[in-house]
């Protein structure tokens, strides 16, 4: 069947009144700004422009007022103090600087980091550059449900150990580690607990005190807050943590993060925060609801299908799924006018089905036709049940065309089958 025909086929969908096209579910990899934030960020765009480190004469302290009234804003949401509070470009930079800021400030101490293999990037490429620097990493495998045990954490841990790096929340399957328990093993054994608290902080409570967290990074898109912009928690007393920079200048930032600071971005980044700390438990009821109504409605219509991910430690708003004996660019195809994030990542120009997938046991197969659904602030349940619908429909008519699947209903096991190459 022509590629032509295969597209004609997925583009006859139900109707839904009311909705706009195209519709926006992929607030894991980033998020509208808020209209509030918007609103806080344009004086210091426009009227207070000056430098937040110019202290002899107003324009200076005015930025310098917003940028304070920002480091409370987000203390507050992370029961942080200001003084902890080190802005970033992002949460890119700030787990680079968290984690080779530790390295080598505890480097006469140890040189042995522990983290996950479900880890983002940001957080697993900086561990290599370091082991090519002669750092020992563990990459700890997960469960099956996505998560860490915090038993192999402890029996990673050896007398060279400075720091573990695990992510509250994952991006992918939106499971949430059990935190509060590692960092209770790490303050117990005196290392030091750095989170990648992206796609947690603003979406559930995260208490860095509670948690025993040392470090935590963050970024604004993620939150409905500008994107450019982020923080990095760092912990004051008991331990206190040292840094070593790693971008050098003029001393910013209690000497850990040199820039002239990004005003504005940084009063939307204090004022996301303060909304999100407002609207959480509202928030979190609602996209719950929105999410398991969703997984319902694809579990009532649909067979062979299943959610990636422990479902009871999750993110509001993530739902993760894989429809088997679908093919996944096919798919995304068929709903072209939804933005989703499929299990498959594109590099050097072929397909390789996710590394987070890949961790919980999954073949290529069932990675392949994994959807992410990110469900946000601005999403309602007319755009849930057009969303859920029409990949319903693309899924049964796909299915029509999938010889596997048809054999698969016959009865036959697809394992015992001798394939024969052509």
């Amino acid at each position: 069947m022509s590629l032509a025909t295969e597209i004609e086929l997925l583009e006859s969908t139900p109707a839904h009144k009311g909705v706009q096209l195209p519709i926006y579910m992929d607030n894991h990899a980033t998020t509208a700004l808020d209209p509030r934030v918007l609103e806080a960020m344009l004086p210091y765009m426009t009227k207070i422009y000056g430098n937040a480190a110019s202290r002899n004469h107003q324009f200076g302290w005015e930025a310098e007022q917003g940028v304070d009234k920002a480091r409370e804003q987000i203390a507050k949401l992370i029961n942080a103090t200001p003084k902890e509070i080190i802005f970033t470009s992002g949460a890119t930079e700030g787990n680079n600087l968290a984690i080779k800021g530790v390295a080598e400030m505890y480097r006469e101490k140890g040189n042995h980091i522990i983290t996950q293999v479900t880890e983002h990037k940001a957080v697993l490429d900086t561990c290599k550059h370091l082991e090519k620097r002669g750092y020992k990493v563990t990459y700890l495998p997960v469960e099956a449900d996505g998560l860490v045990d915090v038993k192999k954490i402890a029996e990673a841990i050896t007398p060279e150990t400075i720091l573990v790096s695990i992510m509250y929340a994952n991006n992918e399957i939106g499971v949430i580690n059990p935190i509060a328990e590692i960092g209770a093993l790490c303050h117990e054994k005196k290392i030091l607990f750095h989170v990648d608290g992206v796609q947690a902080v603003g979406k559930i409570p995260v208490d860095v005190q509670n948690d025993n967290i040392d470090l935590l990074s963050m970024s604004g898109h993620k939150i409905y807050g500008p994107k450019g912009v982020g923080a990095l928690y760092v912990r004051r007393r008991n331990p206190r943590v040292q840094l070593v920079s790693q971008i050098d200048g003029g001393g910013h930032e209690r000497g850990m993060r040199s820039g002239t600071l990004n005003v504005p971005g940084i009063v939307g980044l204090g004022k996301a925060c303060e909304i999100a700390g407002e609207e959480m438990e509202a928030e979190t009821k609602r996209l719950t609801e929105l999410r398991d109504y969703m997984k319902a409605k694809f579990e009532a219509a649909l067979d062979y299908v299943h959610v990636n991910g422990n479902m009871e430690h999750h993110l509001p708003g993530n739902l993760n799924m894989s429809f088997v004996y679908v093919e996944g660019e096919s798919l995304l195809m068929g709903i072209n006018d939804i933005a989703v994030s499929s299990g498959s990542a594109c590099t050097s120009a072929t397909l390789e089905p996710s590394y987070v997938l890949k961790a919980l046991g999954l073949g290529d197969d069932v990675a392949h036709s994994s959807i992410r659904f990110g469900l946000g602030r601005f999403n309602t349940k007319e755009e849930v049940d057009y969303v859920s619908d029409k990949l319903i429909d693309t899924v049964l008519k796909l299915r029509e065309l999938s010889p596997l699947y048809e054999m698969v209903k016959e009865g036959i096991d697809l394992e015992s089958v001798e394939w024969t190459a052509h």
